[in-house]
């Protein structure tokens, strides 16, 4: 009977490790075809760029064509010399059915590309870049008037594109931009503001979207203020329904205890708000256009101040030098927009606190980081070198995301920084419940492994660098 129950044992442990050996090989299957997949979408993503830059080339010739004709034409009537290009427009856009006002702003367009950025066009036909990332390099390269001072910063993005996403190629675009543009910031900016405005497009189901045009530290302050009291309505809602769902006496609601104190006709006058973040940031902001200040505050006794109290917040980056006077330019929010240098100088003047942050003077790469007002040092450090999420494409600010471990401090990873970086929720989850690997190298790259065994790098955004102006500009 042993011996029975012994050789049943063996077969039952048999069983399982065959088991155990099909499921690897089903997995190493399917993680064989993603790749293949990802292998086939590049391809494909590589011949649709080639494809838009001979459109590019066909509209940047028929612009040309409209400008050799308009040159023929010796009225110096507007109006007149205006009718080649409306006259190619309506033809191509007739053509492949596009509103002909549309085809002429494509045409304008594509002569830029093919005329300004021919560096950038001939990457995106060879497919190294994508129509994404060449309109990233357009669109801030375009700033730049002198063509000595734009080819260089044509070609510093391009190396950038072709290892990273269009949208960060689109920030660290903006950044260059500003090194290599003659024009300093400030200047730039002066001239930008005056465009500010505020306009309503109507749409669909009696809505219409309220536009306004403001200088970005205003209109991220105006955001995190309205996230930051939408969040508070959120905390006072919850604390409110757990009150009413423990009854008067710490009963649940609706039970038959007692003389029927806590019962569901308790709940007739309470209100629960159901919506959703966004929409009660719609509904905050638009209050306090109409009103001053939130109209409804359901956080005034359960917070200092109520919601009136909440200040908006806002993470600046300035060059020392750009402080003092010596440079112009540099300041940036979050990493991902351009801050001019007399807010950038005003908002230090009440700050808080600092983070002096050291960076390598050649890459621009974060070494450390020290800061007056005490906080945790390796957040700190990590939320300058990172500056978002490192998952490739992710642009989440460093300073909303988690600080994890590379190497799972579980398994016996060090909670140094040379073994931590920040990832947000949706890539932290990604890390820990899927089969992708992530290996840290020298100076904070990143190094991710698919299940399928291709391996893509991450580096840190480098910080952008300026030279001293020929004048200093006043604080």
């Amino acid at each position: 009977m042993v011996v029975h129950l012994r050789t049943l044992f063996r077969a039952l442990l048999r069983g399982r490790r065959g088991t155990n050996v099909r499921y690897a090989e089903r997995d190493e299957v399917e993680a064989q075809r993603a790749g293949a997949l990802a292998d086939e979408l590049r391809r494909i993503q590589a011949e649709e760029a080639a494809l838009h830059a001979r459109r590019v080339r066909v509209l940047a010739d028929a612009y040309a064509l409209t400008e050799v004709q308009k040159a023929r034409i010796p009225s110096t009537a507007s109006k007149e010399r205006d009718m080649p290009l409306r006259s190619m427009s309506a033809e191509l856009g007739m053509a492949v059915r596009i509103n002909d006002r549309t085809m002429q702003s494509h045409m304008w367009d594509a002569y830029v590309l093919a005329t300004s950025f021919e560096a950038t066009l001939a990457a995106l036909e060879a497919g190294r870049i994508t129509r994404a990332h060449a309109t990233a390099i357009v669109d801030a390269g375009a700033q730049i008037d002198e063509s000595s001072a734009r080819a260089p910063f044509e070609q510093t993005v391009l190396e950038f594109a072709e290892s990273t996403t269009p949208a960060r190629t689109r920030a660290y675009a903006r950044q260059q931009a500003d090194i290599f543009n003659p024009r300093t910031m400030q200047e730039r900016h002066d001239l930008a503001v005056q465009g500010r405005r505020i306009w309503i497009t109507d749409l669909e189901d009696g809505m219409s979207l309220l536009s306004q045009l403001l200088p970005t530290v205003i209109a991220h302050g105006i955001l995190d203020r309205a996230t930051q009291q939408a969040k508070l309505i959120r905390k006072a809602d919850a604390i409110r329904r757990r009150k009413v769902a423990a009854g008067p006496w710490g009963g649940s609601i609706g039970t038959d205890a007692g003389d029927g104190a806590g019962s569901t006709d308790d709940r007739d006058d309470v209100w629960f708000d159901e919506r959703t973040m966004d929409q009660i940031r719609a509904d905050l902001v638009a209050d306090m256009l109409l009103t001053g200040s939130p109209f409804i505050d359901p956080c005034r006794d359960s917070a200092p101040g109520g919601l009136g109290a909440i200040r908006a917040n806002v993470q600046i980056t300035v060059p020392v030098t750009t402080l003092t006077g010596v440079t112009s330019g540099g300041a940036e929010l979050d990493g991902i927009a351009a801050v001019d240098d007399l807010t950038a100088r005003r908002l230090a003047g009440d700050a808080p606190g600092w983070d002096r942050v050291l960076t390598d003077p050649v890459t621009g790469i974060v070494l450390a980081v020290d800061r007056y007002q005490v906080t945790p040092a390796q957040k700190r450090f990590l939320n300058a070198r990172d500056r978002h999420c490192r998952t490739p494409g992710c642009r989440r600010p460093a300073r909303l995301c988690d600080h994890d471990h590379t190497l799972d401090y579980a398994l016996g990873g060090q909670t140094e920084v040379c073994n931590l970086a920040c990832f947000c929720k949706r890539h932290h989850t990604l890390k820990h419940a899927t089969d992708w690997t992530v290996r840290q190298l020298a100076g904070g790259s990143l190094e991710f492994t698919s299940p399928s065994g291709r391996s893509y790098r991450d580096d840190p955004t480098p910080r952008v660098v300026f030279l001293p102006s020929d004048v200093a500009a006043p604080f």
